[in-house]
């Protein structure tokens, strides 16, 4: 891989990791609009590993508070004793259908993952998604409210995403918002979430990475791709955040339409 190839696919999983508009998708229709090959397994799990950090970067005293306020509960015997425990028990939760659906059908949705047309389909989905949240959602309840049952929800819904083209964040954004939270909650939620499962799928391509050889020569890309995918990431997070704040998801429905139809039509 090129740097300027690494340069750009860096800054568009950055981008595409939070902004709602997939980037499972983006990185399978960019290569093959551009006539660019796949990117490699290494060069996945390391853009995947620096949108983790961008996100540590930007929740990393939620993350802390979390984490402390779970093994206090835990240690203590009391592990749903104050909000923060209980919320962390929400992400415990909210992480098991990801899990499951990694495990059991990542192999069903490899296919799709060399199909365009069907990527374009799944971001079709998304849009609709998209639009009924901003229709339905009545953003009643704020992060401190969550429930199990929204973690479990949002949970499900972070799990179909598996699917390229179906947003990760704009499912489990929607999905919050549906359940009657806000959408910088859902969004301020959606993040966090993704910590665990952003992890284990890098970890899990990384084994892989090591299983199958000799990756020095890629160096210069990786580093490239690391860099422009943890910069864009961390932009992206709080650009969402600010906008969500008090502005709809329309836009990205729209963007996700248009590139759906051009995918399905062209690609």
């Amino acid at each position: 891989m090129t740097l300027i190839r690494a340069f750009i696919l860096g800054i568009v999983q950055g981008l595409t990791e939070f902004l709602p508009i997939s980037s499972s998708g983006h990185l399978v229709l960019l290569p093959a609009a551009l006539g660019w090959d796949s990117p490699t397994l290494v060069f996945d799990a390391t853009v995947h590993l620096a949108t983790l950090i961008a996100v540590i970067a930007v929740f990393w005293r939620d993350v802390g508070t979390l984490i402390v306020a779970w093994w206090k509960g835990l240690w203590g015997w009391q592990p749903m004793k104050t909000v923060e425990s209980r919320i962390a028990w929400w992400i415990v939760v909210g992480t098991i259908p990801g899990v499951l659906a990694g495990v059991f059908l990542e192999s069903t949705f490899e296919s799709f993952f060399s199909e365009p047309r069907a990527v374009g389909g799944f971001l079709l989905a998304t849009a609709l998604l998209l639009v009924l949240a901003d229709i339905l959602g009545r953003y009643r309840r704020g992060f401190t409210d969550i429930t199990w049952w929204d973690g479990l929800i949002i949970g499900i819904g972070q799990a179909a995403s598996i699917s390229p083209g179906l947003s990760r964040s704009g499912t489990t954004i929607s999905v919050g918002v549906f359940c009657g939270l806000s959408r910088e909650a859902a969004a301020r939620f959606s993040f966090i979430l993704a910590i665990p499962i952003i992890l284990g799928a890098g970890l899990a391509n990384l084994v892989e990475l090591f299983e199958s050889g000799n990756v020095s020569a890629e160096a210069p890309a990786l580093v490239m791709g690391f860099f422009t995918a943890a910069i864009s990431g961390y932009a992206a997070i709080r650009f969402l955040l600010a906008y969500l704040r008090k502005r709809r998801l329309y836009p990205f429905a729209i963007y996700c339409v248009l590139i759906g139809i051009l995918a399905i039509a062209f690609l």
